[in-house]
């Protein structure tokens, strides 16, 4: 959609995104007058946004000392409270070491959230419960925070178990006109990070809306803040809320608020940068129905709610035919999914429920799991958390259970599937399939294009949805591999020897694909069980890779630097 393109660099973002001489000679070849920086690298930064002044080039977000003071989340604490905005307890200050880090938690007692000062977008965060958990939660924030914001500096504060993750949107001009543009809520959550967001909260009354907004509006006017921004907070069951951060930038999930205030705020972004006043007054700002989006990751949500996935997109289809329904992206069909940056493909924003109707291949994506949530009675009824994931799925998302009845329709979908592959170049004088199962007839009718991405068809009078060879209820998400086989080969197939599972106590492979960062281990060590390994890092996380039992390392297969596929071998305990 961009009129013209510059390359900024090789793919690493050290050299790149965050490269800002490399931007700048950008600006200056194609002689933009101003620049707006998207949603993450240097969106938050205060020198970036001072280099463009410097230059005469208008930065499209609120000044530097704005940035400043809320970017930098030691300052922005103390301000709000200043302001007489509700805080968390915690340590006013930058925290050292891990000595210090592990002497400060004690004090303000367990658990505390360990999280980059500088940072945002679940980087650099650990929720430690003990005196363990707070020196590896040290080591990896303070690590995770360097690589995503160029700042290793921590602090530590009192966490809140079991809360809501409810952010006011705000907007101000320079003349010193603020607003809040009403909530979001962004508790569905997995490694602090959002998967699915909703406007306005199910769970705020217009008091408590109200009170967030005012105090959010407060601590935006204590900077003379002027453009879009989103104050984050905590709220407990008993509707007690407290400021988390702030973002000085336009926020993944802004769709949802335009979608229920009808404001474009990018629009609104670029007006207050040229200096005009706000258009509208607070009472102006209505809710009109309820949206929500869902972010649709490249991760396996069989693997701790999402792992990173790379690939290329061999087929990719947005459900752009649909009313009230919004659809953002940075892809396309044939794109290339690397380990460079975050894992997020697009995002699907609505104002009606609805399944997932776009098409998704060869890149393993989160689309089972969104499906899951939005279909699921306590995200229906409104009882969420930040939790929610982990109390729903304690032993981990394991994807759609069929019930008898969806089970023997997908078993009739894929026999008459299979039979339309064989004799795909045959004409059939009616698109009517029977399909005999466990005695009882289902009959299958439908266009059988197998050219198409989905096709949809009917199974006894019901309307269902397919995507290639997988089944779906509602939409294409709802995955399940199912092999048709002929009586003779069925019949043989008895005799085929099972494959013997890997010992998994002993080796050690990547769950991912990534960057090795580091390796604790040589061969000849004895490590204990859960004892760290060595340090994966994917899409801009680190991950720890720990030993599933205590034995003597026998090889390792891998040094930090090197890239590693899913799947590849790291390291053997004898």
């Amino acid at each position: 959609m961009a009129d013209e393109a510059v390359c900024v660099g090789p793919a690493p973002t050290s050299q790149s995104y965050l490269n800002m001489d490399a931007i700048m000679e950008a600006i200056r070849q194609t002689g933009a007058q101003a620049v707006h920086p998207g949603y993450g690298f240097l969106s938050e930064n205060k020198e970036f946004a001072r280099r463009l002044a410097t230059e005469g080039v208008t930065f499209i977000g609120p000044d530097t000392d704005a940035i400043q003071a809320m970017g930098d989340k030691i300052e922005s604490k103390l301000i709000a409270k200043a302001a007489k905005v509700n805080t968390i307890p915690g340590f006013d200050g930058v925290v050292k070491d891990a000595e210090e880090a592990v002497k400060i938690a004690q004090q303000i007692g367990y658990p505390v959230m360990i999280k980059a000062s500088a940072g945002g977008g679940g980087k650099g965060m650990r929720i430690a419960w003990n005196e363990e958990e707070t020196r590896e939660g040290f080591r990896f924030s303070s690590q995770e925070a360097a690589s995503s914001f160029g700042d290793d500096r921590l602090l530590i504060e009192k966490y809140i178990d079991n809360p809501r993750h409810i952010e006011i949107q705000v907007l101000a001009d320079k003349h010193g006109n603020a607003l809040w543009l009403n909530e979001r809520e962004c508790s569905i959550q997995r490694r602090n990070q959002k998967v699915v967001e909703e406007a306005p909260s199910t769970f705020l009354d217009p008091v408590t809306r109200r009170a967030m907004g005012e105090q959010a509006v407060s601590l935006a006017k204590a900077v003379q803040y002027s453009s879009a921004g989103t104050v984050e907070f905590l709220v407990d069951s008993k509707k007690n809320f407290y400021f988390l951060e702030m973002n000085t930038r336009l926020q993944v999930e802004h769709p949802i608020t335009e979608c229920i205030t009808g404001l474009d705020l990018v629009q609104q972004m670029i007006r207050v940068a040229k200096g005009y006043k706000l258009q509208h007054k607070q009472e102006d700002i209505p809710i009109n129905g309820w949206a929500v989006e869902s972010r649709v990751y490249a991760e396996d949500p069989y693997k701790s709610f999402g792992l990173p996935s790379i690939g290329r997109l061999s087929q990719y289809e947005e459900p752009v035919n649909l009313a009230g329904v919004r659809v953002d992206s940075g892809i396309q069909e044939g794109s290339d999914i690397s380990i460079y940056y975050d894992p997020m493909i697009s995002k699907v924003s609505s104002n009606i429920l609805l399944g997932f109707s776009g098409v998704l291949i060869s890149v393993t994506h989160n689309i089972p799991l969104l499906r899951e949530i939005i279909v699921h009675p306590r995200f229906i009824s409104g009882d969420i958390s930040t939790n929610f994931l982990p109390e729903v799925y304690p032993e981990g998302f394991k994807g759609h259970l069929l019930s008898t009845g969806e089970q023997r329709e997908l078993l009739a979908a894929a026999a008459a599937l299979y039979v339309a592959a064989q004799l795909r170049s045959q004409k059939f004088l009616g698109p009517q399939r029977s399909v005999e199962i466990d005695g009882e007839k289902v009959v299958v009718s439908g266009e059988w294009n197998l050219a198409s991405a989905l096709l949809p068809l009917t199974i006894n009078g019901s309307h269902r949805i397919f995507q290639n060879y997988y089944f779906n209820m509602l939409s294409p998400c709802v995955q399940f591999k199912v092999r048709v086989l002929s009586k003779l080969a069925a019949s043989l197939s008895k005799h085929m020897p099972e494959k013997i599972p890997e010992d998994t106590s002993s080796i050690l492979r990547s769950p991912m694909p990534g960057t090795v960062v580091a390796v604790s281990v040589k061969p000849g060590d004895t490590v204990a069980e859960g004892q760290e390994i060595c340090v994966i890092e994917a899409m801009k996380m680190q991950n720890s890779m720990t030993a599933a039992k205590t034995a003597k390392v026998k090889s390792v297969h891998c040094k930090a630097g090197e890239t590693v596929g899913e799947g590849d071998l790291l390291v053997e305990l004898e």
